[in-house]
């Protein structure tokens, strides 16, 4: 864990470890990840089958055989205790209202009464939605990417995860029949991402990928992105508070952990005003840990990538914060909303000292697939937009054209392009084909 203050003369050269973690790997995963999508592109079912072999362990005769059929779904709804059913279905229902409020609709203008223009929004047919599987299982990634795309409308939900042995997590099933999947594959891994980009004899071929996964994941979606939409390229999860010295230590050091604990490229970060306060939080870290069933994993990721950074003023803290531009940015100050509108790059905001970055991975409302490794100065957070396509409409009367087809046709010969002008001046009776 790196003890730091923002004004060291060797500040940026120490944090730059942590904003740097993953990068090297990325590079060394290329070429195997090329070769895979190469190789299901080539063989469709056989080479999902031999790669889910070999990386899963999990034998079957047919592609077929790794879609989770009706009766493995009641029977996971068997296993799954009705609390836990329970809290899934409040999550799915919260998580709906506040994507509800993002759709648009279709809208025409008619603020001109020769011309009509517009926007028609049409739902994507099919896209496919990746799960993380391995080391845990995420019932609430499951949620936060099928719940947007069926309030979107898309016609078919297609998801993927991984499950080595064989098994799929009872609760990751329950999910995604209560957040309105069709369909489910026990694949995952590169392999699964060019089985959904390309389509095989099996797996149907969708028109945008989205959801978290590994290193081989993420860069198998930057290398299929062009021939299927994504949503973004995750990589390994951040959370960066905010702290004025107000709150409790337990309650920083819980959430930091938290991050740390999803895997050993996580980041978390504590920024403070309050030296001591800084101080009291590491030992609070050094105390749960412990407690932690991940302890390995969370040990691990905030010994290499925690850090507890002191600034002199808030404003030296905000400006940080819109620099580094974090997933998960947690306002734990006395009056978060009196620095709200300084804030411009973050992937989601939780203010206040009683509003952990935990209530937005589960059932806020919010989505919790959110734009990592400083990439919320460009990204924003899954919506219903990432389930839909927007079409323009254009509509001119013969009256519009003639009213705005000379200076089209200008347009046009300033750019040389004399097939475009011709095309409004033989309309309008100045010129022939």
């Amino acid at each position: 864990m790196f003890f730091l203050h923002i004004r060291d003369k060797d500040f940026d050269a120490a944090f730059s470890a942590i904003l740097s973690r993953g990068e090297e790997s990325g590079r060394e995963v290329e070429q195997v990840v090329l070769q895979i999508i190469a190789d299901v592109r080539q063989r469709g079912d056989a080479a999902v089958l031999e790669l889910t072999r070999r990386f899963d362990r999990l034998e079957v005769s047919s592609v077929g055989g790794l879609e989770v059929t009706s009766a493995e779904i009641e029977t996971a709804f068997g296993r799954v205790a009705e609390a836990d059913v329970a809290a899934l279905q409040l999550a799915v229902e919260r998580v709906t209202r506040f994507h509800e409020k993002q759709k648009q609709q279709t809208w025409l203008s008619t603020e001109e009464p020769d011309i009509m223009l517009g926007q028609k929004v049409t739902p994507l047919e099919r896209v496919g939605i990746y799960v993380p599987g391995g080391k845990a299982s995420y019932p609430s990634s499951v949620i936060m990417n099928a719940v947007p795309a069926k309030v979107a409308g898309v016609g078919e939900i297609v998801m993927v995860a991984p499950t080595p042995g064989g098994e799929i997590n009872p609760h990751v099933i329950v999910a995604a029949r209560l957040a309105g999947v069709d369909r489910i594959f026990r694949i995952g891994g590169a392999q699964a991402v060019a089985a959904l980009a390309y389509g095989t004899e099996t797996i149907p071929k969708v028109d945008k990928i989205t959801g978290p996964g590994n290193i081989y994941v993420a860069t198998a979606k930057k290398l299929v992105f062009g021939q299927v939409g994504i949503d973004m390229i995750a990589g390994p999860s951040e959370i960066l508070v905010i702290s004025d010295g107000s709150g409790t230590p337990a309650h920083i050091a819980a959430d930091l952990l938290s991050q740390a604990e999803h895997d050993e490229l996580a980041s978390a970060i504590l920024i403070t005003t309050d030296r001591s306060f800084g101080e009291q939080v590491a030992a609070e870290v050094e105390r749960q840990l412990p407690l932690l069933s991940r302890e390995t994993i969370a040990r691990a990721s905030w010994e290499k990538y925690g850090a507890i950074i002191v600034a002199e003023t808030l404003d030296e803290v905000i400006a940080f914060s819109n620099r580094i531009a974090p997933e998960h940015l947690e306002l734990a100050v006395t009056d978060p909303f009196a620095i709200l509108s300084k804030i411009t790059n973050a992937g989601a905001i939780f203010m206040g000292h009683w509003t952990p970055e935990a209530a937005g991975d589960y059932l806020a409302g919010p989505n919790h697939t959110l734009p990592t490794g400083g990439t919320s100065r460009f990204f924003s957070p899954l919506s219903v937009d990432d389930f839909v396509k927007k079409s323009s409409i254009v509509y001119f009367s013969e009256d519009g054209l003639k009213r705005l087809g000379a200076d089209i046709a200008r347009i046009a010969g300033l750019e040389g392009l004399e097939a475009h002008g011709k095309s409004v001046s033989i309309r309008l009776g100045g010129g022939k084909p």
